[in-house]
C-alpha cells in the first residue's frame, strides 16, 4: 500500500483525554464537556486552553482558577498504552502528524509523553480554526507539503469532527475504536493504534 503522509488527531484518538479528566476531576459527564467545546469553537476563536477552561466552567462547576489550570496543562493528560509505540512504529513507514484542535503548548506536553517528535503540530491556535473546518486539513497540505489523495491516512477516533472532512478531502480515513469514539464511514477500522501499525507494516 502507499502510503505519503499519516495525520492523527491527538485528543481522544492518541491521548487519553476522558480518562485525564476523571482522573482529575472524578466522574462527569464527559459527553457534555466534549459537545460544550464543539459549541465554544464554533464562535469567535478562543484558544484550545479558554475552550476547555469555559467547558469545565460551564459542565462542572469548576472555578475559573482550577478550570484554567486544566486547560494549560491538557496536554499532560495520559496516552493510550499503544500510542507512543505505535506511533514509533508509523513514523517508520510515512511521516506522522498531528491535526488537532489544541495549542502549541499542548503540542510540547503530548510529544513529551511521547519520548520523541512528530513530523508536525497543526494546531487550532496556528491556524486560528477548529476541526471539522477544512481549512484545518488545507494548513496541513501546505506545511507538510502533501497534496489531498488517498495516499494520505487520516487517523482518529471520531468521525463527526475527523473523518467526515478528510473523506470529503478524498483522503483514507481510518477510524480507531476508543473507548469514547464517534463512528462514522471510514475506510479502514482499527481497535488501536498498533493494529494500524502491523497492518501497515505487513
Amino acid at each position: 500500500m502507499s502510503i505519503a503522509l499519516m495525520t492523527f488527531d491527538i485528543f481522544g484518538t492518541v491521548l487519553d483525554w476522558r480518562t485525564g479528566l476523571e482522573r482529575e476531576l472524578g466522574e462527569l459527564d464527559f459527553d457534555a464537556v466534549v459537545d460544550r467545546q464543539a459549541e465554544l469553537e464554533s464562535e469567535q476563536f478562543r484558544s484550545y486552553t479558554e475552550i476547555v477552561a469555559q467547558s469545565l466552567v460551564d459542565e462542572v462547576g469548576l472555578s475559573e482558577s482550577e478550570a484554567a489550570r486544566t486547560g494549560a496543562n491538557a496536554g499532560q493528560w495520559p496516552l493510550f498504552p499503544d500510542s507512543a509505540d505505535a506511533l514509533r512504529r508509523l513514523r517508520a513507514i510515512a511521516p506522522c502528524a498531528a491535526i488537532t484542535n489544541s495549542d502549541l503548548a499542548h503540542g510540547a506536553q503530548v510529544q513529551a509523553q511521547l519520548g520523541f517528535a512528530l513530523d508536525g503540530w497543526i494546531c487550532a491556535e496556528e491556524v486560528r480554526a477548529y476541526k471539522p473546518d477544512v481549512s484545518m486539513w488545507r494548513a496541513a497540505s501546505r506545511r507538510l507539503d502533501v497534496p489531498f489523495s488517498r495516499d494520505w491516512w487520516h487517523v482518529s477516533a471520531y468521525a463527526d469532527y475527523d473523518l467526515a472532512t478528510a473523506r470529503a478531502l478524498g483522503l483514507t480515513c481510518v477510524f480507531v475504536q476508543r473507548p469514547h469514539s464517534r463512528l462514522g464511514p471510514a475506510d479502514v477500522i482499527v481497535t488501536d493504534l498498533t493494529e494500524l501499525a502491523e497492518l501497515v507494516s505487513r
